[in-house]
């Protein structure tokens, strides 16, 4: 395990969940899974506890901690996209697997997790700065999905 290391809780479902990730994103994969030694408040001697996993290069832990906490949009997974059919092909695992859309690039996957699917044109119109920033916010801020086609329209005005 690395040093640091993200730390996501869910509910009971995180090996689902990381198996999911392994599946969708590349540079991504399960490792190891942890079994409770014992009874504990949210579950029983050998239920998965926690599960080592990578989304992206990132390093994770999935905790099954029980129902006590729920995830909000404090943290999300941003990955950067580069075209539109990457940027389709992600949001729409998530959203389509029992996920949630949101506004900006934003969904939920079924576990409550937020994601923010950015291609990078979007980053980049931002970071120009000017008038092709604000009309590549302003784009962005009626999507739900980026459609990138708007987004390099904005960018030329």
């Amino acid at each position: 395990m690395a040093k640091n290391t993200i730390c996501v809780w869910y509910d009971k479902d995180a090996e689902t969940a990381a198996r999911f990730y392994a599946a969708t994103f590349p540079d991504s994969r399960v490792g190891r899974i942890m079994r409770s030694p014992a009874d504990y408040p949210s579950g029983k001697k050998g239920d998965v506890l926690t599960v080592e996993f990578t989304v992206c290069g990132v390093e994770c832990l999935g905790l099954n901690g029980g129902a006590a906490f729920k995830q909000t949009e404090a943290f999300s997974f941003q990955i950067a996209t580069d075209d539109q059919a990457e940027t389709d092909r992600y949001w729409n695992a998530i959203v389509m697997n029992g996920g949630a859309e949101s506004a900006c690039g934003w969904c939920k996957d079924r576990w409550g997790v937020s994601w923010q699917i950015t291609p990078r044109i979007l980053t980049e119109a931002l970071a120009a700065g000017g008038e092709e920033a604000r009309r590549a916010f302003e784009a962005m801020m009626t999507m739900g999905k980026i459609d990138v086609a708007a987004i390099a329209a904005a960018r030329r005005g």
